[in-house]
């Protein structure tokens, strides 16, 4: 086929195309000696498409030359390589930015709370998976840290799920701050935080770092956007109706094995049933309930629960429902039900 055809099943232009020939990465198929005209095969439609995808990843030519003649294993394990390097280089290039932005700040930082690095790793963990990613809604990526006389709370929900926890501080402070923090950012300190015995948060209206002992500081940006008044609405629940106690294994090994979507939840008197499982016993507290929950939901919710046992405090098949550690209250994670997939006058999902 003509160069102008190939290049619009590959999805390369024809200058591209000459290039790409002429640096030996993909050669015309055949060459008219007279007119000069390039014409390709079907057969490297394959090739082609495959350098593009590699070029759209920034990929240098001599390693998209390396990857194109490479088998499987080697071609995956290139492309890895070559992911993890931009990534770094992303790295190095915001925590340069960092220095560079703070120079123009006004205002230095200031030192608002001083916490155990692997406590603060593990409290910023778990709320992460209350958190989601939706361009048109950067907050709910976000975490919310709020300080308040050294004692940090940090927050994080996506509209389904609300997880928050309260960690105790160093030191007592007089300082007052509150901020949503990228989440991406939190994400990336967490490898170092968990190797400090201690990090002092400072923090100014441009932005938040965290300074591991030991170890370069890490600058996590804001987000602008109003966090959702969460204390309103934890205040405007409802009483808790019906309360579960159970080993926190078990019911992650139930979920683990439930191969659908949703998962009902079934509480009896004495026992309860996860998904279509015989009932096991429990300690209940409360009437009987059936609540449904989206998998995507529940198991983040439980998986991050600290301590062997779980509390489930249900307020009925349409309320949010609180997960806690049966001997650790810190943590407090809101999980939102879903309509019975069966039911015959079915709602909007609760939101």
């Amino acid at each position: 086929m003509p160069i102008g055809t190939f290049a619009r099943r590959s999805g390369l232009t024809p200058s591209a195309l000459r290039f790409y020939a002429d640096a030996g990465l993909l050669l015309p198929a055949e060459v008219d000696p007279i007119t000069g005209y390039r014409f390709y095969s079907d057969d490297q439609l394959e090739r082609a498409v495959l350098l593009r995808r590699l070029r759209e990843i920034d990929m240098p030519l001599a390693s998209v030359k390396a990857v194109l003649d490479a088998d499987p294993a080697d071609a995956i394990r290139l492309v890895d390589e070559h992911v993890t390097a931009v990534v770094d280089d992303a790295v190095a290039a915001r925590d340069r930015a960092a220095v560079i932005t703070a120079s123009f700040a006004t205002e230095p930082a200031v030192r608002i709370a001083t916490l155990s690095g692997p406590v603060l790793a593990s409290a910023i963990n778990q709320v992460l998976t209350a958190t989601t990613d939706e361009p048109d809604l950067a907050v709910l990526g976000g975490v919310r840290f709020e300080v308040e006389g050294g004692t940090v709370t940090v927050t994080a929900t996506d509209r389904y799920r609300l997880s928050t926890r309260t960690l105790a501080g160093a030191e007592s402070s007089e300082v007052s701050w509150a901020a949503t923090v990228n989440g991406a950012d939190l994400r990336g300190c967490l490898a170092d935080l968990r190797r400090s015995p201690s990090v002092r948060i400072d923090a100014s209206e441009h932005g938040m770092w965290l300074r591991p002992a030991a170890r370069g500081d890490k600058q996590c940006r804001l987000v602008s956007e109003p966090f959702p008044d969460y204390r309103a609405m934890l205040d405007a629940l409802p009483e808790v109706t019906t309360r579960l106690e159970l080993p926190k294994t078990t019911l992650l090994r139930v979920l683990e094995q439930h191969g659908a979507e949703d998962i009902r939840i079934r509480v009896g008197t004495e026992a309860v049933a996860i998904g279509d499982g015989a009932e096991s016993p429990a300690r209940v507290s409360g009437p009987a309930v059936e609540v449904w929950f989206a998998m995507t939901t529940l198991y983040p919710a439980i998986a991050t629960a600290v301590g062997a046992d779980v509390l489930l405090d249900l307020r009925g098949p349409d309320q949010p429902a609180t997960i806690r550690s049966a001997d650790h209250g810190d943590l407090t994670t809101l999980a939102m039900p879903i309509d019975a997939p069966n039911d015959p006058n079915p709602k909007e999902r609760n939101a």
